[in-house]
């Protein structure tokens, strides 16, 4: 057999959330991302309190193939610090780390780092299509959804979180 060499993507970015790291810190939670991400999917396999916490295991499914895993590997809301590990089976392995901090007017900066790792020949293929621009695209649409349920209450439309 020949020798896999695993594809990684690193990609960083902050965000500026409408509403203090206390308003913020709580939604960047499997339970709570149904208030606010359009068409979030999830099955939680574990938690002890209902939310995310350090342990928390969680199920999201995949248009094709067996549904990601996700762990909370951090959490310290004191800290507005969480993180995650995720697999989809087989294909990619990724890590996210969110941090907020207080910004000015009432705002929050998270900063957002993601880690991809290729698993497979066929999860190289996908984290090669995760370039900067597709990043960036992510971020900026998670950021316009978060920031629409801050100001409203409400989940943005759709097409607000691709």
């Amino acid at each position: 057999m020949a020798p896999f060499a695993a594809l990684r993507r690193s990609h960083k970015y902050t965000q500026t959330n409408d509403a203090p790291p206390e308003a913020v810190f709580p939604l960047l939670c499997p339970v709570r991302e149904a208030e606010w991400v359009p068409g979030w999917e999830y099955r939680m396999i574990y938690s002890q309190s209902g939310v995310a916490e350090d342990g928390c295991i969680f199920a999201t499914p995949n248009d094709a193939g067996p549904e990601s895993i996700w762990l909370v590997t951090d959490c310290d809301p004191g800290a507005f610090r969480i993180a995650f590990a995720w697999v989809q089976p087989g294909l990619v392995a990724t890590q996210l780390r969110i941090a907020l901090e207080p910004a000015p007017g009432g705002k929050t900066l998270a900063h957002i780092r993601y880690l991809y790792t290729g698993l497979s020949p066929a999860g190289n293929a996908l984290v090669e299509r995760y370039t900067p621009e597709w990043f960036t695209h992510k971020m900026q649409s998670w950021e316009a959804a978060i920031n629409h349920f801050l100001r409203t209450g409400k989940i943005a439309p759709a097409g607000a979180w691709e």
